[in-house]
């Protein structure tokens, strides 16, 4: 009998900088990578309060210039790419640093991509499509939920075809990630929440794909201790500079874990939810894990049954079963603590859209490291079911 073989890569940024003051690095960093003047990509949110000028004055003081681009949208478009770019190229830019959530990330990632390499964003869909390195890439989160200032994913809206595009390629790692808790305190309970949920979908799709490994596992498993006991009190109260910090590690052990062992279902779905009605990402992978997760139990009740006992349910004396069950009872009581609506049917999704969407969730590439097989009827009966 023929054995076969894997191998498995393991992709995560060259420098990683988590705790209080860690935005500090940011001008060191800029210049150590050669960097002359900075695209700084963010939201209009951000630079509005001023956090953007805030990273500015950090980097100017090590000697850079700094141009800020603040053009990313919640869930970030192929136009956004492309304005971005406009800019660093008119600009004389060398060096990108994306300040935010996702969204900034992934378009400060287009954009290197663009500059790297030519063309346009859609090029480059898929895995592994570009073949020159990006341009250098800071990535400074303020959202403890995405984990894109540390992976190799990105993810933009084409706005003819109205889907997300998902790239997954290692030369979008940024080159060096930052972590600082203290600029995540003014983050609403609301994006809080959805951020935190998105975290844990990452954690528990990458702890049941078909790639996962011991190092993804160790990462996962981590996270699954610390989201259930920080993210409800980062809810509650923004000013916990604790349950800020945790998260903070949280959601970066999950971005481990899934930059490396991928994702499932529940991104390849939630995917088309934001690209057919633009809705939060966080909050589209909160509503369908448990969905997602049921149809996947039998493909891994043990795994199903590892999570619950992390996240601190007492699984002595059940059956795997009934261990697994008690999983999907602890995401869904999180899930409503942190106040996630309740079904998609809230979120104004029409039942229509259904097959049109299930087609392209199984043309995503998140879909392939499920560990169960979904039919197209299978992909819309689960849409259903979340409504």
């Amino acid at each position: 009998m023929a054995i076969i073989h894997q191998v498995n890569g393991y992709f995560i940024p060259t420098v990683n900088f988590l705790g209080a003051g860690a935005l500090n690095e940011a001008g060191t960093q800029a210049a150590m990578l050669g960097g002359k003047k900075a695209l700084i990509v963010t939201d209009a949110f951000l630079a509005k309060i001023g956090m953007a000028k805030e990273v500015a004055d950090v980097v100017e003081a090590a000697g850079l210039k700094t141009v800020i681009y603040p053009g990313a949208e919640p869930n970030p478009t192929d136009k956004n790419v492309h304005d971005g770019f406009e800019i660093y190229t008119k600009e004389g830019c060398d060096l990108i640093i994306s300040v935010g959530g996702g969204s900034s990330h992934d378009t400060g990632k287009g954009i290197g991509l663009i500059a790297g390499n030519g063309g346009k964003i859609q090029d480059y869909e898929g895995i592994n499509k570009s073949t020159k390195p990006m341009a250098p890439m800071i990535a400074i989160n303020t959202t403890a939920g995405t984990a894109s200032e540390m992976t190799r994913f990105a993810v933009i809206t084409d706005s003819s075809r109205h889907i997300k595009m998902a790239i997954a390629d290692w030369r979008v790692t940024p080159n060096v990630s930052i972590n600082d808790p203290l600029l995540m305190m003014k983050q609403p309970p609301s994006l809080t929440a959805a951020t935190g949920m998105d975290a844990l979908t990452h954690a528990v799709e990458a702890y049941v794909s078909t790639i996962a490994t011991p190092l993804t596992d160790s990462a996962a498993l981590m996270a699954f201790k610390l989201i259930p006991k920080y993210l409800r009190k980062a809810v509650a109260n923004g000013d916990d500079f604790e349950a800020r910090e945790q998260m903070a590690y949280a959601q970066f052990l999950a971005g481990m874990a899934f930059n490396n062992a991928s994702l499932g279902y529940v991104h390849s779905m939630a995917h088309q939810l934001g690209g057919f009605y633009n809705l939060p990402h966080g909050v589209c992978n909160a509503i369908l894990l448990p969905h997602v997760s049921r149809f996947n139990l039998i493909g891994n009740l043990d795994k199903f049954a590892e999570i619950a006992a992390a996240m601190g349910e007492n699984i002595e004396g059940l059956s795997a079963r009934d261990a697994a069950e008690l999983c999907l009872e602890a995401i869904s009581k999180l899930s409503a603590d942190v106040g996630i609506p309740s079904g998609l049917a809230v979120l104004n999704v029409k039942e229509e859209d259904f097959a049109l969407m299930a087609g392209n969730a199984k043309l995503d590439i998140c879909q392939f490291t499920n560990p169960r097989t979904a039919t197209l009827e299978e992909v819309i009966q689960i849409y259903k079911n979340a409504m």
